[in-house]
């Protein structure tokens, strides 16, 4: 048999199973993808997979894992393989999308979803991941649990509106509506208090919340979640990646002269990121004569103020990656010079 060069595994995680493909490179650097399988997203179920996958790989050759950053379905796996030194990838979506639409597959299932990541990891040099600060983690749980009890809480507050209407308001479905706004309201405190703890013990969290908060518009909340969010822009490379990564990348439909679409974000990408940077927009339009200035140029073109605040919040996250980048502060001179 021929002398095999590298040997990737590639992985399709969902909530329940980890779909997997193996690929190899040979000696004389033809590809193949010649296994396939499926296991249960489990403690279990990773055992028996890394047993599958070393009855099929060539020993004598390490095996790459790689995998889509898919919400938190993958960091079970993830984590696990980074303890135990296996050598792990982890790529952004869009990147995996991107490649498929490269490939001749016409179908789009899980099978075909681990094939392309597989072929991706024999195709390129992807760099090792490792597992994520601990103050990151922590703090994508608690803002990721905070948008939930504020998202009730504005849920219950309807229902109190919708009783408080009623002809004749119940007096005991009032208290009882009150108490649970009032018990979302200590649980949200519990949450920020834990935050600012967080940020208190660890002091590279806190001057890199300085830098991100120079920035008009971009207070401490807004700078924890971006950070939470994107591991510290640990899988990012530049700006396009990351605002594809938030959805904020623009996506336009056009077929020759005769069909085209008016240009839209694609909001396929990190949901989270693109709330936290809807309030900062409005803020940085209202107090920062610069972002005002570029918000009115968009906006008198077209109209539309939606696509002027889209714009301002695609910049104030790209603003944000670069000087995470750069370790330095906000330069309110910065659009001017870009000019």
């Amino acid at each position: 048999m021929k002398k095999v060069l590298k040997q990737v595994l590639g992985i399709d995680v969902a909530q329940k199973e980890l779909v997997v493909t193996l690929g190899r490179t040979l000696e004389d650097f033809t590809s193949e993808l010649y296994a396939y399988k499926v296991f249960k997203n489990t403690d279990k179920g990773i055992i028996i997979l890394l047993d599958w996958v070393s009855k099929q790989t060539d020993e004598g050759v390490k095996v790459l894992f790689v995998m889509e950053a898919t919400g938190v379905y993958h960091q079970k796996l993830a984590y696990y393989l980074d303890e135990h030194g296996y050598e792990l990838s982890i790529v952004l979506p869009n990147k995996i999308s991107n490649y498929m639409r490269t490939l001749e597959t016409k179908t789009i299932t899980d099978k075909t979803c681990s094939e392309a990541i597989a072929q991706f990891g024999l195709e390129r040099k992807l760099e090792r991941w490792y597992r994520p600060k601990v103050s990151y983690k922590t703090l994508q749980q608690l803002t990721r649990e905070r948008d939930q009890i504020v998202q009730e809480r504005s849920s219950v507050k309807n229902q109190l509106h919708a009783e408080e209407s009623e002809a004749y308001p119940n007096k005991n479905s009032l208290n009882r509506i009150q108490a649970r706004i009032a018990f979302l309201n200590s649980q949200e405190k519990e949450i920020k208090l834990e935050i600012k703890e967080l940020i208190v013990r660890d002091l590279e969290l806190q001057n890199q919340i300085e830098k991100l908060t120079s920035i008009s518009g971009v207070g401490e909340l807004t700078a924890v979640i971006v950070l939470a969010e994107t591991n510290g822009f640990e899988l990012i490379r530049n700006k396009k990646q990351l605002t594809s990564y938030a959805g904020l990348d623009v996506k336009e439909k056009q077929s020759g002269t005769s069909i085209k679409g008016k240009p839209r974000i694609s909001k396929k990408g990190n949901t989270s990121l693109r709330k936290a940077l809807y309030l900062p927009a409005l803020s940085a339009v209202k107090w920062d004569d610069r972002f005002k200035e570029m918000y009115v140029r968009i906006v008198s073109k077209n109209g539309i103020k939606m696509k002027g605040l889209v714009a301002i919040q695609r910049k104030l996250l790209e603003m944000m990656y670069t000087l995470f980048k750069n370790d330095t502060l906000y330069d309110k001179e910065y659009l001017t010079k870009k000019k």
